[in-house]
């Protein structure tokens, strides 16, 4: 019997041993590879040498590149892998600068790292209208900015931005967007009885509010400026704790008190990347339209049934009060089509004619919502 058990575990050791001979000589092969594809990039390959509009690796040649290599791994992991690896590619070439609400480990931060890897240099800054100005001024590529949340609704600073007149010598352009699902979690130094503040932006406080309500009833909720500032002040505070993401947690060295607070289980937050170029036609693309109709009776719908007349869906449509105006609206609404659609023209066409304002503030390819 001990001679069976002895002969087991000799043939288990060979298997391990003969298995990772494969293994090891492909990861050589895939190390080789990397080098080689980032080699074609630093020399000039035209496929990869300037920062693509979206800036990540187009949404229709992953599709693609999983199709053709089909196996274990869940599409997001593979994604992810890709997405490093043009990250650090293109910075042989030109770091990226990137904006975004910080300071980092913020939400905006988590969608801009996965929407452009982590060799790129973020740029963190104290509001959205910053994060317009960086864009706008060429201080930054790219930024990214939340636009709305499907507990609250649309975020009003970004859409007050896009109302704007833009100040540089090209206007800022939407050219992409990161649908997350945020899922918010409690963190302290403290146990959860001991907590009297909950820190947190007022968006986050929102979206766990009933669940604050019935855990943490005697808590002090106090607004501060990101998720990101709220963990390292819970961190900072005796009685705190703080509504961020887990990773923020791990960069300022916070327990987890409690996890997936949100009211909301399918709580998303869609950000957009806005940029100076408009990305190509994919064949799944959305259009942000900006404009502004007269005030009386029917001029909306009149401006609607010109979409539905040419057979063009709308995936979104928010009012907007006209700064400086006590009764003018302006209108947001998202097209299912490409700038370059013949049918999208001829409605803007139609409703050039009928609008006041008009104004295309970009495009961005369809992608599918991620984990933050």
């Amino acid at each position: 019997m001990a001679r069976t058990s002895a002969n087991k575990k000799k043939s288990s050791a060979s298997r391990r041993t003969a298995g990772a001979a494969p293994l090891a000589e492909i990861d050589r092969q895939i190390a080789a590879l990397i080098q080689r594809r980032a080699e074609l990039v630093k020399n000039g390959s035209p496929a990869e040498a300037a920062p693509a509009p979206a800036a990540g690796l187009d949404d229709a040649a992953f599709a693609t590149l999983i199709d053709a290599a089909p196996g274990p791994l869940p599409k997001s992991s593979v994604q992810a892998v890709f997405r490093e690896l043009q990250s650090a590619c293109r910075a042989l070439v030109r770091p990226l600068r990137i904006a975004f609400l910080g300071p980092v480990y913020s939400y905006s931060y988590l969608a801009a790292l996965h929407r452009f890897g982590q060799s790129v240099e973020f740029v963190p800054v104290a509001t959205i209208a910053a994060v317009f100005e960086e864009v706008d001024q060429h201080h930054a590529d790219y930024g990214i900015v939340p636009v709305e949340n499907s507990t609250d609704g649309r975020i009003a600073d970004t859409l007050e931005m896009f109302t704007r007149p833009a100040s540089g010598c090209a206007p800022v352009r939407v050219c992409g967007q990161v649908e997350m699902r945020i899922h918010h979690t409690l963190l302290g130094r403290c146990s959860r009885a001991e907590v009297r503040e909950v820190y947190s932006k007022p968006q986050a406080i929102s979206q766990c509010r009933n669940w604050l309500a019935k855990h943490l009833p005697l808590a002090r909720t106090i607004e501060v400026t990101s998720t990101a500032t709220a963990a390292q002040l819970a961190g900072e505070k005796p009685g705190a704790a703080a509504i961020a993401s887990r990773q923020a947690g791990v960069e300022y060295k916070l327990d987890v008190l409690a996890e997936n607070i949100e009211d909301n289980p399918h709580n998303l937050t869609r950000f957009v990347v806005i940029g100076g170029q408009v990305p190509d036609r994919t064949g799944d693309d959305r259009t942000a339209v900006l404009f502004q109709m007269e005030h009386r009776p029917g001029s909306l719908a009149d401006a609607l049934n010109i979409f539905k007349r040419g057979r063009l869906n709308l995936t979104w449509i928010e009012s907007f009060p006209l700064p400086g105006s006590d009764r003018a609206y302006l209108f947001f609404v998202e097209v299912a089509a490409h700038p370059v659609d013949r049918r999208f023209q001829r409605a803007l066409d139609v409703l050039k004619r009928k609008a006041l304002r008009l104004e295309v503030l970009g495009a961005f390819p369809v992608t599918a919502a991620v984990d933050a």
